[in-house]
């Protein structure tokens, strides 16, 4: 008549909360988890559970863990995506075209997206990566590659698709050498950089306006000059393999 009552283990508990919010998208790909004393704070649970089900997480692939760094979710279709692509691009600069390609039809579905759906926070965020970004142009310095990266996963993050910003996600490891060179070294000149910087400008202005159209317009025209920066370089970089 009655089905017998399993007494779950807290460590369970605590995994299961945090794996939905990293399906949900509340925890998204790239994103610090919080502290392990504020996590025990906010589930009302101890070191002990919080530790287990983290490494548990771990242990599933679903976030990754550095020493002294906390944790961060990784991407669901990292390790799925990542190595089967990065061997087909190889030193190809003919496959690697293809990818910017995709990319470029993942960043304009993704900025069109942000400027529908981006809440209050995502915009403060990206407003705040673009003030970064300011600090180092008007001191004549160059953007860091890091910063680049992390206002485009910022759009990307900014709507409701969770596998869109693991998926971008996962494009941007494919790409990181790729990001680095044509930031740190295509885009080196002061005006490139100040050219960068205000595309990404108009970028955040359609989103902060909630204009998808202007949005898909900003983010098309900064990747095309990428794009066209890349094919300068790309065939002597490839020689020297990167």
């Amino acid at each position: 008549m009655f089905k017998q009552i399993k007494i779950r283990h807290v460590a369970e508990e605590v995994f299961d909360q945090i794996k939905a919010a990293i399906e949900t998208g509340k925890l998204k790909p790239g994103e610090k988890l919080p502290a392990e004393r504020e996590l025990m704070g906010q589930l009302g649970v101890s070191r002990v559970p919080i530790r287990e089900a983290l490494k548990l997480l771990s242990n599933m692939g679903l976030i990754e863990t550095r020493q002294g760094g906390g944790s961060c979710v990784r991407s669901l279709l990292s390790d799925r995506l990542r190595d089967p692509l990065g061997a087909i691009i190889g030193d190809s600069a003919e496959k690697l075209f293809e990818l910017v390609e995709v990319r470029k039809e993942i960043e304009t579905w993704s900025a069109s997206y942000a400027a529908k759906e981006a809440a209050p926070e995502d915009v403060a965020t990206l407003g705040r990566i673009l003030e970064e970004m300011r600090t180092h142009i008007e001191a004549g310095e160059m953007v860091p590659f890091g910063l680049d990266i992390e206002f485009h996963l910022a759009v990307s993050r900014s709507g409701s698709n969770t596998i869109r910003a693991h998926l971008f996600h996962t494009i941007q490891a494919i790409f990181s050498d790729y990001f680095r060179l044509t930031i740190e070294t295509i885009c080196a000149h002061e005006e490139d950089q100040r050219l960068l910087y205000h595309q990404h400008v108009q970028l955040f202005d359609a989103i902060k306006r909630q204009d998808s159209r202007g949005a898909r317009e900003a983010i098309t025209k900064h990747l095309n000059f990428v794009a066209e920066e890349l094919k300068k370089e790309m065939p002597v970089r490839l020689g020297a393999r990167l």
